[in-house]
């Protein structure tokens, strides 16, 4: 994409030890955001998308499988063309890449329970746990005034609830090479998951789901208090939308792909209409998803989701808002996560219109700046 804020390098600066850039490499393109801290406000230097399909030699905004040099070879097109210039950066692990359960633990202390969670997740793993490297933290138990509630509570006192996450260590084998060929520094992997709900989470909702709707697939995310309880993968993207209006109206990917963004659901010629019809059979699909894993989780901890906070390159078509709302029980919104950063007036409804697609890579350039702070 053409990044407008290639022009205003010159006035944010070169290169800073307070800036940091957050990568998201997904099937279909990179995306990156680089943030600044400036005396404790955090601005917005510069963001950029790249394909990958044409490194294939097929049509942008179709799934890749490319190889380490050739997704290195597009990050540094990347770079170049966003110019960014922090070299500390961040990377997000695909939800597909990993394993995330919960466990249920002995409640002592955490040296005793950092030697018992390998030997516990060896269960939960398909393959050797010498081949994963384990991340956890302990789900917060719930406080209450009320005697009727503490009795209520699924985990006994004797016990805490671990969230666990495994990342095979090609994984990070992979990722580790393709940053160094690319001329950044490597600070940390971090899970999708937990980039993407630091961007769209807002203040004062307690329980909240998160819809990602990515290429190849649409992630759901339940969090309550901040720790993610549940995470679901739905077997249906925006790819798959923009595959079946190529295919049913006899175009090619880009244009499809630019018709599912600008007609949407809200098309009132017939062939308009065809496109409406095929986003929202498609969108359906994933919204009843969601709305049945909403369901088993309110059944299962007695609690309500608040919020659903749509994000992703899917959440970026036209109508898609109020369709959702027709559709799933609760109040839903599309992921704005430029709003948490400072930017350029002129850009604000250009980066609202484009932001969900980038909420990875912004997730880890705000932890990347926390982390100097």
């Amino acid at each position: 994409m053409k990044n407008p804020l290639k022009s205003l390098a010159n006035i944010f600066g070169g290169k800073d030890e307070n800036n940091f850039v957050g990568v998201d490499i997904g099937p279909s393109s990179i995306k990156v955001v680089q943030l600044k801290n400036q005396k404790g406000v955090i601005i917005l230097e510069t963001y950029g998308e790249l394909s990958l399909g044409p490194y294939v030699n097929i049509e942008a905004g179709r799934s890749t499988n490319l190889s380490n040099e050739q997704i290195s070879e597009a990050l540094i097109n990347l770079i170049k063309e966003s110019n960014v210039t922090a070299k500390r950066c961040g990377v997000s692990i695909p939800l597909r890449s990993s394993l995330v359960f919960t466990m249920e633990m002995p409640d002592v202390d955490s040296k005793q329970l950092t030697k018992m969670i390998p030997i516990e997740a060896k269960k939960y793993i398909p393959v050797s746990i010498n081949e994963v490297d384990l991340d956890w933290r302990i789900i917060p138990k719930e406080e209450s005034i009320f005697e009727e509630d503490k009795n209520k509570k699924n985990v006994p006192n004797n016990k805490v609830e671990v969230f666990v996450v495994a990342i095979h260590k090609e994984i990070i084998s992979k990722n580790t090479e393709i940053i160094q060929n690319s001329g950044l520094n490597l600070e940390f992997l971090e899970l999708e998951i937990f980039s993407t709900i630091r961007a769209v989470a807002g203040q004062n909702i307690l329980n909240f789901a998160v819809l990602d709707m990515g290429s190849s697939s649409s992630k759901l995310y339940l969090v309550e208090r901040g720790i993610v309880k549940d995470s679901h993968i739905v077997g249906k993207g925006s790819q798959d939308i923009s595959l079946n209006i190529s295919h049913s109206l006899g175009i090619g990917v880009d244009e499809a792909e630019k018709r599912k963004k600008e007609i949407g659901l809200t098309g009132v010629s017939e062939e308009d209409k065809k496109v409406s019809e095929i986003v929202a059979s498609n969108l359906l699909y994933i919204l009843d998803q969601t709305n049945k894993s909403i369901l088993d989780y309110q059944k299962q901890y007695n609690k309500n989701i608040d919020k659903v906070v749509v994000t992703g390159g899917g959440a970026i078509s036209r109508g898609l808002l109020d369709f959702a709302k027709s559709k799933v029980n609760t109040e839903v919104e599309i992921a704005d996560p430029f709003a948490k950063v400072q930017n350029p007036a002129f850009l604000d409804e250009l980066l609202k219109q484009v932001g969900p697609g980038f909420s990875a890579a912004l997730g880890l350039a705000l932890r990347g700046l926390k982390s100097k702070e």
